[in-house]
């Protein structure tokens, strides 16, 4: 579309760009250990040019779940998504729905994980399920029924599907349908999911450097349950069940100080190459958008669909409310009402997105979304009085893959409060495998590392009762109930 075409709709172009697994410590502009390998050039741009946000949070830290979140503005509980087994019908594309009635043309390329048909949408181009990393099959809208019409991207040399998604969203810009209607653009990549395979060009990004560790990588202090082994995968050999050596094909005949260690750096320079190959294809979505003139009337998002483990407590993946786990980047870049450099520290989740993406828009956010837009914060307004002062969790699929406990619990902006309570109720795919409940309470002022769980200590009885009650009046509020 023309730029002088849009600017008569009075409406912004939005392209929303998010990969799966891709943890803020990831990207350069959030200033973590790893920001001194230069991780994210063209996400750094975005957030010296626009906003970033340092309070954001997946209300489920897996795929599906959060991923219909942001489709439908509602928790797991309220859309039915608590697992990877859920699904969100045509129908209930809430978000695709209403852009489309506020004028836009849209697209969702790449991945889905959302099972249905993404019938909303005008064009689509999604990999089925977790899809390949080379030469993907794409499903496309065709004569046979959903999920029959399909297309295999590749050529005499593979094909890296972070190029092929971002090849097919390029090509739908330059020839769509509607070009007098601004575009509303989900391109979603399959990286930096694991197992880690980057693109050809990358198998040399970080040879011979030694990515930093995280200090909890070798200590556990006082983390996690009191008294009792830690849950969940890990690095080293902790979980003989599932580890990263064993993922990386580390020689299992090292010592745990060898195999740990090497495992995290194979690890974590895989994790990093499949990042590098995101990051340079937002490069090549900018420049096409600054050749036709449309980079400045553009609100371009950029997120991930949840955290990521990367070492820290030698843990792995996702789905924990620990802080790496929990907290999403979002960036944002719209020059026209956006400050540029800012960074906001209110809480957000993405439950919010919807209803954001949705007042940029021009669109009120109907009554059945249950996040809320912060667009005015994003342009310069301060947070309102009544602005949420805590986000509300919970990981329904127990112990399955990754040997976590079902759990919940609350976040403010500097005290974290978890419920483990262990039980697979009827979360489809959660193991029929309860584990005994326990609590753990993290003052992250003082305590940003999560080392000391203070769930025992005396000293903080008065201010765990009162966030326990702050839960209770939390889930109270969003409609979901203790198990």
């Amino acid at each position: 579309m023309s730029f002088q075409a849009n600017a008569e709709t009075d409406k912004p172009n939005i392209l929303y760009i998010m990969s799966d697994d891709h943890a803020s410590q990831g990207i350069g502009a959030y200033q973590g250990r790893l920001s001194v390998l230069d991780p994210t050039p063209t996400l750094d741009r975005l957030a010296r040019e626009g906003a970033l946000l340092t309070n954001c949070f997946v209300t489920n830290s897996i795929c599906t779940p959060s991923r219909a979140a942001i489709i439908t503005g509602q928790y797991a509980h309220v859309n039915g998504v608590t697992t990877l087994n859920g699904k969100i019908e045509g129908e209930r594309q809430f978000l695709a729905h209403l852009m489309k009635d506020a004028g836009y043309e849209t697209a969702m390329v790449g991945k889905w994980h959302l099972k249905a048909e993404p019938a909303a949408f005008d064009f689509y181009t999604v990999l089925p399920g977790q899809g390949f990393y080379f030469n993907p099959i794409f499903r496309v809208r065709g004569p046979k029924p959903w999920p029959e019409n399909e297309f295999r991207f590749n050529s005499y040399d593979s094909v890296h599907s972070s190029d092929a998604i971002t090849n097919i969203s390029l090509k739908w810009l330059k020839t769509r349908n509607q070009k007098d209607k601004p575009f509303f653009l989900m391109h979603h990549f399959k990286a930096p999911h694991d197992n880690f395979e980057n693109a050809e060009r990358y198998d040399w990004l970080y040879s011979g450097v030694t990515i930093p560790e995280p200090k909890s990588l070798w200590e556990r202090g006082n983390h996690g349950p009191h008294g009792q082994p830690q849950y969940g995968t890990s690095v080293g050999k902790r979980n003989e069940r599932r580890n990263m050596g064993d993922h990386m094909f580390v020689d299992d005949s090292l010592s745990d100080e060898a195999y740990k260690r090497e495992a995290y750096q194979r690890y974590l320079k895989k994790f990093l190459r499949c990042v590098r190959g995101v990051d340079d294809n937002i490069a090549r979505l900018l420049d096409h958008l600054e050749s036709t003139g449309e980079l400045d009337n553009t609100i371009i998002v950029y997120t991930a669909d949840q955290g990521f483990m990367l070492g820290e407590h030698d843990y792995i993946d996702k789905r924990w409310m620990y802080e790496q786990s929990l907290r999403m980047p979002f960036i944002i870049r719209y020059p026209e009402s956006i400050p540029a450099g800012e960074r906001l520290d209110f809480i957000a989740n993405n439950v919010d997105f919807a209803p954001t993406l949705l007042d940029f828009a021009g669109v009120d956010k109907p009554d059945f979304m249950q996040g809320r837009s912060f667009k005015p914060m994003l342009n310069g307004q301060p947070t309102p009085d009544d602005w949420p002062t805590a986000t509300y969790y919970r990981y329904w699929m127990h112990m399955a893959h990754h040997d976590n406990p079902a759990h919940l619990g609350i976040r403010t902006k500097d005290r974290k409060l978890i419920y483990f309570y262990g039980k697979p109720l009827d979360a489809p795919g959660a193991l029929d495998k309860p584990t005994d409940p326990y609590w753990e309470y993290y003052d992250l002022s003082e305590d940003p590392e999560e080392m000391n769980n203070l769930i025992e200590d005396p000293a903080y009885a008065d201010e765990i009762k009162q966030m326990k009650a702050m839960l209770e009046e939390k889930m109270a509020e969003v409609g979901d109930k203790m198990p």
